[in-house]
């Protein structure tokens, strides 16, 4: 069920760093979370890098604790629609990462990608060290200097609270029949 987490002075789970910080993230692993557009294909991208050892697609950056899909879609949570990554930086560095992040999308767009409009389809880097933050700044510092004439528009902010999509949407492009196999290159289509 749904809240605001506004229960007399609480302050708002939503808006608290993510618990699957660095820590958290296993043996070895470290964690990213990035916007992009529509979370289905965004997945499905990063499931297929070599290096990357689980994707998991939720909602972050907003204010309502507990959203559903209804919800974000509503446009009124303040969420945006992200893939959660855990990597093996030895095997797939930051920087990788960000360079497929680039190339996935149009980073100049204003809370749209193609077809899907709103807020929670917004471009957005969302770090979990000062390593990540620093990364991200600079590589948008070098993206901005290839799309020249247009400005992107991507945040780079603290990864807050990632809530986990429901599971219906979990690993969606795979389930309908598209391959996840890593370093495969086929199209990635997207429906629903």
């Amino acid at each position: 069920m749904s809240n605001s987490g506004g229960d007399g002075g609480t302050a708002n789970p939503a808006l608290g760093p993510d618990a699957e910080g660095p820590a958290a993230a296993g043996e070895g692993l470290a964690v990213a979370q990035f916007a992009a557009g529509c979370f289905w294909s965004v997945e499905l991208t990063y499931q297929r890098l070599p290096g990357v050892a689980r994707t998991e697609v939720g909602y972050s950056q907003g204010h309502l604790h507990g959203p559903t899909y209804r919800d974000v879609c509503g446009g009124g949570t303040g969420h945006a629609e992200v893939v959660r990554l855990h990597y093996d930086p030895t095997a797939c560095p930051y920087e990788l990462l960000l360079d497929v992040f680039w190339a996935k999308h149009n980073p100049t767009t204003l809370n749209r990608q193609g077809n899907d409009v709103g807020t929670q389809y917004r471009s957005g880097i969302y770090y979990y060290t000062a390593e990540q933050e620093r990364a991200a700044r600079e590589s948008l510092a070098e993206k901005q200097k290839e799309w020249k004439e247009k400005k992107i528009v991507t945040e780079i902010l603290p990864a807050r609270r990632f809530y986990p999509a429901e599971d219906y949407h979990q690993r969606y492009l795979e389930k309908g029949g598209q391959s996840a196999k890593k370093s495969c290159n086929d199209p990635i289509r997207c429906y629903g």
